[in-house]
């Protein structure tokens, strides 16, 4: 059976120190066929710092305007597409380091079962195991917007168990879209990321589209990759403003995908205003101490 072409799509905003180090990390791997660095309308030079590392299998291409995550996954897709009819797509955050090559050929291996969809490693980040999470009712979400018990529901109502990856592949809601691996037909049959989302939130969206078909998600336990936890994102927002988009992209999934009703909603709100406060009060002292 011919291998399928795998294509490793890179997203990159004014960060091109970390995605030159994943390129020069990536771009011998034999298991890849083309690499796809997507500068999404960077305020820097990272379009004409990346440029240079172009060639015949990898493309450095910058979207006209920064339309979010979501957005610029769907523009290196398009350009996969057109490179090749069906493939499979690896999408990954620029601050993301990966152990060899075979790690990504097992990934691919395991993404070749019929019934998965979409395949996500084991991430390490902040010295813990992140290996994907169950997608909660709003009403239980509600719970987990509480300023700082918030936190224990979230664990409580998200968190599969630990036996639940003792096998070599566990089906999951969602995985980290941080990096993962999806087939490209699977990504044309649920009409590509939902661009109404800026940041956050795209796993949860992919998830809920994907139960209309017949694949599943599923993480591999066996391939461990690294995740410079929020490296990029906390370059680009400050604590307020990554909480702010957090719950705009919560707000919408939970109305559009996860059934959520008017007063669920307004409980979800009212909970995260709470913690908004805690936030802001955090904030306050802080730069009193400094």
């Amino acid at each position: 059976m011919k291998k399928r072409p795998l294509v490793f799509i890179i997203i990159n905003y004014n960060d091109y120190k970390t995605t030159e180090r994943l390129l020069l990390n990536i771009k011998d791997y034999k298991s890849i066929h083309h690499i796809i660095v997507v500068d999404n309308h960077s305020t820097d030079q990272s379009y004409t710092y990346l440029k240079k590392y172009e060639s015949k299998h990898i493309t450095v291409y910058k979207t006209k305007e920064n339309k979010g995550f979501s957005y610029g996954m769907n523009e290196g897709a398009k350009i996969a597409l057109k490179l090749y009819k069906k493939c499979d797509l690896v999408f990954s955050n620029s601050d993301i380091i990966l152990s060899s090559n075979e790690n990504l050929e097992e990934l691919q291996k395991v993404l070749s079962n019929k019934e998965i969809g979409v395949l996500g490693p084991v991430i390490c980040q902040d010295h813990e195991l992140s290996r994907g999470w169950k997608i909660p009712l709003p009403k239980k979400t509600i719970w987990t917007n509480l300023p700082i018990v918030g936190r224990k529901f979230s664990k409580k109502y998200t968190v599969y168990p630990e036996e639940h990856y003792k096998t070599d592949i566990s089906y999951v809601d969602a995985v980290s879209g941080c990096f993962f691996l999806i087939k490209s037909e699977v990504l044309e049959q649920v009409g590509f990321f939902d661009e109404n989302v800026f940041l956050y939130y795209e796993e949860n969206i992919l998830a809920t589209k994907l139960k209309s078909t017949n694949y599943k998600i599923a993480v591999y336990n066996k391939v461990v990759i690294i995740h410079d936890h929020a490296v990029t994102i906390n370059k680009n927002m400050n604590m307020i403003k990554k909480f702010k988009t957090l719950k705009k992209s919560q707000y919408y999934f939970e109305e559009k995908y996860n059934n959520a009703t008017k007063r669920e909603l307004f409980l979800m709100k009212f909970a995260a205003r709470l913690t908004l406060i805690t936030l802001y009060i955090r904030v306050f002292f802080s730069s009193k101490k400094h």
